[in-house]
Parts: C-alpha cells; sequence; structure tokens
C-alpha cells in the first residue's frame, strides 16, 4: 500500500473520533450543567530523511524532510468554565457559581451505594416513608447532604430558599423552618473523574494506578471551606457549549476529512496506474 494512502487513513480515523466529539457538544448545548470536550490534535511518529551533504543553502528549518504516518487525538480535555445562569423561577432549581464545585448524588454502584458529582441542580422532591419528601434529581437518586446521608423533610413545604454557604432552609405549612447544608464537593482533578452521563462524573476505578489518592482529586465543602460555596436557587446553570466554535471546528475537521479522502483517492489511482503497467 501507497504509504500516503495509510497516513490519510489515519488521519481520518481520527477526524471521526473529533466529529464524533463536537456533535456530543453541540447535542447538549441545551443540557443544564454539561461540560463540553476539548480535544486536540498530536503528530504520530515521523521518519526523518537528511540529505545534509548535497543541501548547502542557509535554512532555518531542519535539514532534510519528515514524513510522517499522521495526527491523531490526545487526551480530551473539559471545559470547566461556568456557564451563564438561567432564571427559571422555581424554588427547587440551583445553580452553581463557582466553577469545579459540584452537587452530590447517591447512585446505586458496582461496590454498593456511591457518590456521584453533577453540575445539574434541578431537582424535585419524592414521596418516602413516614410522611416525608426526598430530595432527588430528574432521574430520581437522592441529593446528599453534607454528611453524605439523603436529603429529606416533612412533606408539608411551604416554600425554600436558598442560604449563603449552600444551606437550604425548608420552611414548614405551619412557620418552622428547617435548614439543611447541601452536599457539594470541589473536584480539584476534574480530568480525572470518569464521565458516567453528560452531567453526572464519579471517581475513576483505577485511582492506584493513576498514582493519586480521592483527597487528590476532590475536596469535601465542610466547616470554613463553605463559606466559598456560591448556590443560588430558581436558577440553573446553562451549557458551556460555544456554539460557534463547535460549528467552526466542524467545518475544519469536514474539510480536512475531505482533503484526506482525496488523498486516499489519488493513491488508488497510482496504484491503478502502476497495475495496469505491462
Amino acid at each position: 500500500m501507497i504509504r500516503s494512502m495509510s497516513t490519510a487513513v489515519n488521519t481520518m480515523n481520527q477526524l471521526q473520533h473529533q466529529i464524533d466529539n463536537i456533535g456530543n457538544n453541540l447535542s447538549n448545548s441545551a443540557t443544564n450543567g454539561y461540560k463540553s470536550n476539548e480535544t486536540n490534535f498530536q503528530e504520530l511518529l515521523y521518519q526523518q530523511f537528511t540529505n545534509d551533504k548535497a543541501d548547502t543553502a542557509q535554512r532555518q528549518t531542519p535539514v532534510g524532510i519528515r514524513y510522517g504516518v499522521g495526527a491523531m487525538l490526545g487526551s480530551a480535555q473539559m471545559n470547566w468554565k461556568v456557564g451563564y445562569l438561567q432564571m427559571t423561577g422555581r424554588d427547587l432549581d440551583f445553580a452553581l457559581t463557582e466553577p469545579k464545585q459540584y452537587f452530590n448524588l447517591l447512585m446505586p454502584g458496582e461496590g454498593g451505594e456511591q457518590t456521584v458529582y453533577t453540575r445539574a441542580g434541578n431537582f424535585y422532591i419524592s414521596p418516602v416513608d413516614g410522611g416525608n419528601v426526598m430530595l432527588v434529581n430528574g432521574e430520581g437518586y437522592p441529593v446528599a447532604d453534607s454528611a453524605g446521608q439523603p436529603i429529606t423533610f416533612a412533606d408539608n413545604v411551604k416554600g425554600y430558599t436558598m442560604l449563603p454557604g449552600g444551606v437550604l432552609e425548608v420552611t414548614q405549612n405551619d412557620g418552622t423552618t428547617d435548614r439543611i447544608q447541601m452536599g457539594v464537593t470541589t473536584l480539584e482533578r476534574p480530568n480525572l473523574m470518569t464521565r458516567l452521563s453528560s452531567t453526572d462524573f464519579a471517581l475513576p476505578a483505577n485511582l492506584a494506578d493513576l498514582g493519586v489518592t480521592a483527597a487528590d482529586v476532590l475536596t469535601e465543602m465542610n466547616g470554613a471551606a463553605r463559606n466559598r460555596i456560591g448556590m443560588e436557587n430558581q436558577k440553573l446553570e446553562a451549557s458551556n457549549v460555544n456554539y460557534e466554535k463547535e460549528m467552526t471546528d466542524l467545518i475544519n475537521v469536514q474539510r480536512s476529512y475531505q482533503f484526506n479522502a482525496r488523498t486516499v483517492t489519488l493513491a488508488d489511482q497510482m496504484l491503478g496506474l502502476i497495475n495496469s503497467i505491462r
């Protein structure tokens, strides 16, 4: 096979992954709390051809030429910038205003219940035993408090207010109030997290292989750290996908894909000419 053909095919496979990533970002542009993925291309191994004896001209570039075997996508990086806040007027909609801070959810895992982290703050109430209700997300998973327990309170709720420091004040019909410290965690090294869905993240299972501990990756917002929690209710954080940038990147990737496809076509035509020689 002509080397230029294999080089173009290698690059086309990686370009397809880039197109898939852009498509995923665009499809989640209206998903509350979604963080976009950003990827960059890296050069694969190349071969250096040097003819320094024949090339005596003054030059600023390396002597000879480099013949590569294509390009590949580097590791995907999350864009952790805070999306703009949308006013909803709904008491159980909450938005975190500081980057890398996440709500805590309780989900079943392979080893039992696990804590999952999300920026999507559209919560609901679900009835539980004893005339109480539990705060859950849209999929029905419990929202955890600062002690890692599901948030529950009496069913006769009149209103909800978010106090500074991430304290949820629940007002009952009789005027009494309950104050609940919501569980919030800061992801210190968010790119090490495992993405479970478009908005949910969990600790990776191979922490030991990565040479880090859970304490290196995340920090629980307890004690004095609660003063740094930024949270507002009746608002939701929108996706931080830059629609214009994604569309521009998509056009560029499609053009690159077309160029490499044309390279494969030309290489195939060259092989056809060689095979037709008698």
